[in-house]
């Protein structure tokens, strides 16, 4: 451990691997080696697991899972401000980094909404609807509404599937097909579609052809 520290103090953290910055978060090099292996050399599949499942791996105990579930929840929340600063979409891969830090770990359907400008500048950032572990509904007059008090003339729609699944339900399509011609009427463009499954698969309607 102490070779490790003195990597950290004279080349800054950032020079640590994924197995010696797991050493010093959890106080314990064996333990740090057997958890990676477990998980594939993953730290975000083993940050997914439950605080109950975590703490049985090797005998880590309870302390260390916890310890090591809050720096992942803290990155997390780096990582979800650090993507809400930014002030345009340009493509999908924008979208999914701007939301799957806030809806990944989700247990239950979020839907959003980002309202941008003729140039795909965001106007706002909005949740429409909350709902179950299968389903959420979304009133796309209300969409439509806010979007003309915004003034803005494009929009993309975005959820997330709790199931691990990104693939677009019959309901997930006939949803994007409702705010499509409702936004229409108004001249304003829906861009994209995107679902966010929990795991790390996405969708985005656009590049699978579903939106024109």
């Amino acid at each position: 451990m102490e070779n490790i520290r003195s990597k950290m103090t004279s080349r800054g953290v950032e020079s640590l691997d994924d197995q010696e910055l797991l050493s010093l978060l959890i106080e314990d090099e064996q333990l740090a080696e057997m958890l990676l292996a477990t998980y594939g050399g993953s730290l975000a599949r083993m940050t997914r697991e439950p605080e109950a499942r975590l703490r049985m791996v090797g005998g880590m105990g309870l302390r260390r899972a916890r310890n090591l579930l809050l720096a992942a929840e803290l990155g997390r929340r780096v990582a979800a401000e650090g993507a809400g600063e930014s002030d345009s979409i340009a493509t999908s891969d924008d979208v999914v980094r701007l939301f799957r830090p806030q809806l990944e770990r989700l247990t239950h359907e979020e839907c959003w909404v980002v309202y941008l400008t003729s140039s795909n500048r965001i106007i706002e950032r909005q949740r429409v609807s909350q709902g179950g572990v299968t389903g959420t509904v979304v009133d796309h007059r209300l969409i439509a509404k806010r979007a003309l008090e915004l003034l803005a003339t494009r929009l993309i729609l975005i959820h997330n599937h709790p199931s691990g699944s990104p693939e677009a339900s019959a309901q997930d399509r006939a949803l994007t097909e409702r705010i499509a011609k409702a936004a229409a009427l108004f001249d304003i463009r829906l861009l994209d579609h995107v679902i966010i499954a929990r795991g790390g698969g996405d969708f985005s309607f656009r590049e699978a052809g579903l939106i024109g």
